[in-house]
């Protein structure tokens, strides 16, 4: 996990930018959605940082990079996790450390960062309570 969600930190930036995750029940998804904006003719760049080393990360159970088709500079990350302890735990390993010193300096601006408690989906699993 090297540079693809470890320079995000799964946070869609929101590590980045300090902000700590609110309290979820224990037991439940916890999703993050992002925008993030990189310099000007940076998005491809900053783009190969998220996605580099998708390599296994625990309690990641899904991690989306797209482009906004309306904004040459914008990208938008989707995150889901098991819980919000995993989200938080992999903040602090080496290389999520390293990719976001990598990746910092590309981006412009942070917005319409979210947090979510997922309840199912593809690739997910059943809904909570309909196991």
């Amino acid at each position: 996990m090297t540079g693809r969600r470890g320079f995000l930190a799964g946070a869609a930036g929101l590590a980045v930018l300090g902000l700590a995750p609110p309290a979820r029940a224990e037991g439940t998804m916890y999703g993050l959605i992002g925008k993030m904006t990189a310099h000007a003719g940076r998005r491809d760049e900053l783009t190969a940082v998220l996605l580099e080393g998708l390599g296994r990360m625990p309690g990641c159970l899904s991690y989306v990079v797209a482009h906004d088709p309306e904004d040459a500079d914008a990208i938008w990350v989707t995150e889901v996790w098991t819980d919000a302890a995993s989200h938080q735990a992999s903040l602090q390993t080496p290389e999520v450390r390293a990719a976001i010193q990598k990746g910092r300096p590309l981006i412009a601006d942070f917005s319409d960062a979210v947090t979510t408690t997922p309840v199912g989906g593809v690739g997910l699993g059943a809904p909570a309570g309909h196991g």
